[in-house]
């Protein structure tokens, strides 16, 4: 089987699992407020389809790593669920917290829905989310699902904390490269790391092979965002569904802003002098290209590639999924949007 394979038979799983947890709350007088949540998960509204969706690559690492490490990736259902729920709630916080009006080229939630609203909808994904993980019980020893449960709140925490530092470093003028590791180690390396530690859980590896497996996810998350910053900065509107102008103008601290600011003077004189504006973005764009910050977003994403593709082999695992994982893993991180 083939990656190709393997998403043709999980994706619809994954849709349908989701869908089932979150039928669950649709009482009565709640139509809007589950539309809502069904308009953000890209399932109804205007553009809906897999494109609004997502790629849903959390989930389908979550399925592809248990059938790597030799489970069942059925019995992994719930669990690819509830990360993809707490991918979710994230979502529709960060949206409202960077002022973000389109999400996968259609309008955020927020900006329909208001604030408030859009606030009370990513809460409603936080709690289903664990009601999903809750599905674990049924088919996992008592203690195995106990340790299941422990892992989403813990990352949870990571994630908000990710995000405090994300917000906190837009007013602070005295950061480094080396601040940057910690705050997406949260932000986004620490879901991708529970992915694949409750994948190696529900799979029943030892403990030594699950530690592997985590930091596998975690490096793969680093990677990501790394990727993620580049194009946020180079990226292809048309094909990422925001600008790519987004992130100069927000005043993100990006690593390829961060590199930036070590490396080119002028680039960290003009950043300290006036905030971007639409007509200095170019110019701006073009510094951190003149001082080779693409040139080392790009390193550093295939630095942290291979590193999480040696750990993925330092597993031992072998066969058609391990094969579609290496390739996920490969594809997510190389891709254009």
């Amino acid at each position: 089987m083939t990656l190709t394979t393997f998403t043709a038979e999980m994706r619809p799983a994954i849709e349908a699992e989701l869908k089932r947890n979150l039928a669950a709350i649709d009482d009565p007088g709640m139509a809007e407020y589950v539309r809502m949540l069904a308009y953000h998960m890209g399932w109804e509204g205007e553009g809906a389809g897999e494109k609004a969706q997502g790629k849903r690559v959390r989930p389908l690492f979550v399925l592809l790593t248990t059938a790597a490490a030799g489970g069942d990736w059925r019995q992994a259902l719930p669990a690819a669920a509830a990360v993809e729920l707490i991918h979710n709630f994230s979502l529709l916080h960060d949206d409202i917290q960077d002022r973000s009006e389109l999400r996968r080229g259609r309008p955020t939630v927020w900006t329909l829905w208001g604030e408030a609203q859009a606030i009370n909808a990513g809460d409603a994904l936080f709690a289903v989310a664990h009601l999903a993980l809750k599905d674990l019980d049924e088919v996992l020893a008592p203690e195995v699902a106990l340790h299941a449960h422990y892992i989403l709140p813990r990352t949870s925490i990571a994630l908000t904390q990710g995000q405090y530092l994300d917000i906190s470093y837009e007013d602070r003028e005295d950061l480094s490269i080396n601040d940057y590791w910690p705050m997406i180690g949260g932000k986004t390396a620490a879901l991708m790391a529970a992915c694949t530690e409750l994948s190696a859980l529900i799979a029943g590896v030892d403990a030594d092979a699950r530690e592997r497996f985590r930091v596998f996810g975690d490096l793969v998350g680093q990677a990501f965002q790394v990727e993620d910053d580049r194009l946020g900065i180079w990226g292809d509107e048309a094909l990422t569904g925001k600008s790519a102008e987004s992130d100069l103008l927000a005043g993100k601290k990006s690593l390829p802003v961060l590199y930036g600011l070590e490396s080119s003077p002028e680039f960290a004189r003009r950043w300290a002098a006036e905030p971007i504006t639409e007509d200095s973005v170019g110019d701006m764009t073009a510094l951190l290209e003149a001082c080779g910050a693409q040139e080392y977003i790009e390193s550093k994403a295939q630095e942290l590639t291979q590193q999480a593709l040696d750990t993925l082999q330092a597993t031992g695992g072998e066969g058609d999924a391990h094969d579609a994982l290496r390739e996920l893993t490969t594809l997510m991180i190389r891709r254009s949007a």
